[in-house]
């Protein structure tokens, strides 16, 4: 049903072609792209093909964007720093082997800053698929920023809270022992967190993280629970790409409910829509297992709560809302939710 939720949002993306203008107009948002493997057909659902990487890189070489390292991006919005219009980061997740053999390269030729989350355990027991410590100070003295992903890769959200605090604790110290500098930022594996784990990631020093949920980024987002966009083969073409490097921010605020974990089943999900509520004309939520939601109830001026009648199934949810924008882009917002198991 995930796969059907993005297909549909993907189809109406690229209903409407957008205008192409220069960079240089100064936003307050930026995309990040999350990539995992790149040319291993045997992972379509967390890899690109070579040919959907290099057809990524041109577009983002055609100077309609800024692409820029991660930090410059978050440290523009913390401080309220407006950005280049169309500004892009690029991160990857896992420290494959293929980053090595096959992104590392075209990126470097390309000029274009990248960011490596890293599960510490794979490369320090030298697992063949993933990249070697030499590999990986390699490429960050080659300018790729090196962050943190836990050890083992665990879920967050199930685990105790001390297994959490050390993978936490101990990923920090292997990555700046090897590396020489101190993660500044951490990614929760698949995108599973709550608010003990978000508290957690905060108190081991990082004041910004990021899931796996759909959206750009806005200054008043949850900065323990960062958007990306994911990147695969079947979201990978051209035509999708293009749609996500141009996507605005469908700045949403007291989003509830705001832990990631579902603690009460279903939840009452709602949120206030932007100040300038122009940017949320036509907007349309879709939830990853029960489709487009018709039960929007607007209460008031700018407050929207949804009502669901049946419990959000075990595991990952997604719901993500877009409205139509300026010049054939579009707004968007996404949240992704975790059920425990029973």
């Amino acid at each position: 049903m995930a796969a059907c939720l993005l297909a549909m949002l993907a189809g109406l993306l690229a209903a409407a072609p957008f205008a192409a203008t220069s960079p240089a107009r100064a936003a307050n948002s930026g995309v990040v792209l999350m990539y995992h493997r790149f040319g291993e057909d045997a992972y379509p659902a967390t890899s690109v093909t070579v040919e959907q990487l290099e057809a990524h890189i041109r577009e983002l070489q055609s100077g309609l964007y800024a692409v820029m390292p991660l930090a410059e991006m978050i440290d523009a919005l913390r401080a309220g720093t407006q950005l280049p219009d169309r500004a892009v980061a690029i991160t990857i997740d896992d420290a494959y082997r293929s980053i090595y053999d096959v992104a590392w390269p075209r990126l470097r030729e390309a000029g274009l800053p990248f960011t490596v989350f890293v599960s510490t355990d794979g490369v320090d027991d030298g697992a063949p698929d993933i990249m070697t410590w030499d590999q990986l100070r390699e490429i960050h003295q080659g300018g790729a920023a090196i962050e943190a992903h836990t050890t083992s890769h665990l879920h967050m959200a199930d685990a105790d809270a001390e297994q959490n605090r050390t993978e936490v604790q101990e990923s920090t110290l292997r990555i700046a022992s090897e590396i020489g500098e101190k993660p500044r930022f951490f990614a929760y594996p698949y995108g599973e967190a709550s608010d003990a784990v978000k508290e957690i990631v905060a108190a081991a020093g990082y004041p910004v993280a990021f899931g796996q949920q759909s959206g750009p980024l806005y200054p008043q987002a949850d900065m323990l629970y960062l958007p990306r966009f994911p990147i695969n083969m079947s979201f990978g073409g051209p035509d999708r790409f293009r749609q996500v490097v141009n996507t605005l921010p469908l700045a949403l605020t007291d989003v509830l409910p705001s832990n990631p974990t579902v603690t009460k089943n279903p939840p009452n999900f709602g949120f206030t829509l932007p100040a300038r509520k122009s940017d949320a004309d036509g907007i349309a939520c879709y939830h990853s297992a029960f489709g487009r939601l018709n039960n929007l109830e607007r209460l008031g001026e700018s407050r929207i709560e949804i009502r669901f009648d049946k419990p959000f199934p075990e595991g990952r949810s997604r719901i993500n809302c877009t409205a139509p924008g300026p010049n054939g882009r579009w707004r968007w917002y996404g949240m992704q939710y975790y059920v425990p198991a029973n």
